[in-house]
């Protein structure tokens, strides 16, 4: 089993910054990749991004692009979301998500993971 904490939320003005924190532990040896997620009020959960615990390698939602960076440091079993320039429509409930040793290709698919954090609130004011 795995747990996923997440931290970091808060409330900002619009065009400020926020980074978000998820801490894993437990059989944190088998990620394959870990990933962001976000559910606004009466919105299905969303991919937000997502980043391969190997390889470097990062992927985007087309909404944030540009604006969030997504970062980990395997050492410490840590996923971080650094959100700049944010908007109105940024704000949901983030939730951290973690997938085991398999790989896959539809990193956008909640489906796809197997752990999950019980999220964090970002709220962005205009």
């Amino acid at each position: 089993q795995v747990q996923l904490v997440e931290s970091g939320g808060g409330s900002v003005q619009a065009g400020g910054s926020l980074r978000l924190s998820c801490a894993a532990s437990g059989r944190t040896f088998s990620t394959y990749l870990m990933g962001w997620f976000r559910q606004a009020p009466g919105k299905e959960r969303e991919f937000v991004a997502a980043i391969t615990w190997r390889g470097d390698s990062t992927y985007y939602a087309d909404v944030v692009n540009g604006r969030f960076t997504i970062s980990r440091d395997n050492a410490k079993n840590t996923m971080y979301l650094r959100m700049n320039s944010l908007k109105p429509e940024d704000k949901a409930v983030y939730y951290c998500a973690l997938r085991g040793p398999r790989r896959t290709a539809a990193v956008g698919n909640p489906g796809e993971y197997d752990y999950w954090g019980q999220g964090t609130q970002v709220t962005v004011s205009s």
